[in-house]
């Protein structure tokens, strides 16, 4: 890179991690002030607040303000270029917009690779700290209410609670079915069902097992049994931003065990997945869409080239908000859900590229 390149770059990094220091702190110095008597309530001390949980909130507002934060930056120092005919000298003397802008693009890369490797490995694990504090200090006791719940365990094998207590690990009126094609194999029922903790098993009360072979029912009495089974207290508990606690790796594992269960919330965890690798290219796009919007020199200023770079990027989020809520809901497959967005503003940054003087 020449020393207009490093020039760029070095302006574009350096406001980028500016205005994200400069909203992290904003957006904190707010949410403490707001939760403080919940703090104080649950008696939450200094450093739990501190380390627990301002440490690991940080670096995850930082993820999830990215796309608006490298669109600003971008704006703010093409803005700043642009009111100083700096773009203008450039351009008049040869310079290629493909290749004024390429210092951008390389900037972009750098934060795009820093995102992915930080939402990918490096926030979940500090989340898992955050997230545990949440509900500790600022979620009310979780209590399992559902009734009748089925939950796949292995391929061809269901499982049947009537109900669940999270608060000492019993179910009652438990079944484990066993379905070949529309055949019911088998099937176990137990009155209760207990954790026990120390042996990592599953404790039958009153068990017994019903096994069909065509028209003949055969029925063994089993009384009281410990089994493994691919359940276990946790998929009772709280899952309160449950997926921001996996790393990538973590996540595509839980997605292939939800997928094996049959579960029904596999998109809350599929949209997690997918939106972290398309983090990265939304800052790629972001970031060629402020160049363009702001080369321009403008009789309202830098403020109102900024204020409108504000509200550009608001709008790419509001429309990822609405088309995530729609995959949640089943509207949409998630992967659709999380490109979009960014497949749009592609093309509305193409569209604007062709529309700036050269």
């Amino acid at each position: 890179m020449k020393k207009l390149d490093w020039y760029i770059v070095k302006q574009f990094l350096s406001a980028f991690v500016f205005i994200v220091i400069l909203l992290v702190a904003i957006i904190v110095v707010v949410d403490l002030t707001e939760k403080n008597g919940d703090f104080i309530k649950r008696h939450a001390s200094t450093h739990a607040i501190i380390f627990e949980y301002v440490l690991n909130y940080a670096p995850y507002l930082a993820s999830l303000m990215s796309p608006i934060t490298v669109f600003i930056a971008s704006v703010f120092v093409t803005a700043q270029l642009a009111s100083r005919t700096e773009i203008i000298a450039m351009l008049s003397s040869g310079m290629s917009f493909k290749r004024f802008i390429r210092p951008y693009f390389i900037g972009a890369c750098t934060i795009g690779v820093g995102i992915f490797y930080l939402v990918g490995w490096i926030i979940p694990n500090a989340n898992k700290t955050r997230v545990e504090f949440e509900r500790k200090y600022l979620k009310d006791s979780f209590s399992f209410t559902n009734r009748n719940v089925h939950i796949k365990v292995a391929q061809d094998v269901y499982a049947y609670l009537e109900s669940y207590n999270n608060a000492n690990d019993v179910g009652s009126r438990f079944t484990l079915e066993r379905i070949e094609g529309t055949k019911l194999v088998s099937k176990l029922k137990s009155s209760q069902i207990t954790w026990l903790a120390d042996k990592k098993k599953w404790q039958l009360e009153a068990s017994n097992i019903h096994t069909f072979n065509g028209q003949v029912e055969k029925i063994s009495t089993l009384g009281r049994m410990d089994t493994t089974l691919n359940l276990i207290p946790k998929d009772f508990q709280s899952q309160y931003n449950e997926q921001q606690r996996y790393t990538l790796n973590e996540l595509q594992n839980k997605i292939d065990e939800l997928k094996v269960r049959g579960a029904d919330d596999i998109p809350i965890y599929q949209i997690e997945f997918y939106q972290r690798f398309t983090a990265p290219f939304a800052v790629i796009i972001l970031t060629c869409m402020g160049v363009i919007l702001s080369a321009r020199k403008s009789r309202g200023g830098v403020g109102l080239q900024i204020a409108f770079g504000f509200v550009l990027a608001f709008v790419y989020i509001l429309f990822f908000m609405l088309s995530t809520g729609i995959a949640q809901k089943g509207g949409i497959p998630p992967i659709v859900a999380v490109w979009l967005p960014n497949i749009i503003f592609s093309g509305i940054a193409v569209l604007l590229y062709n529309t700036v003087p050269r």
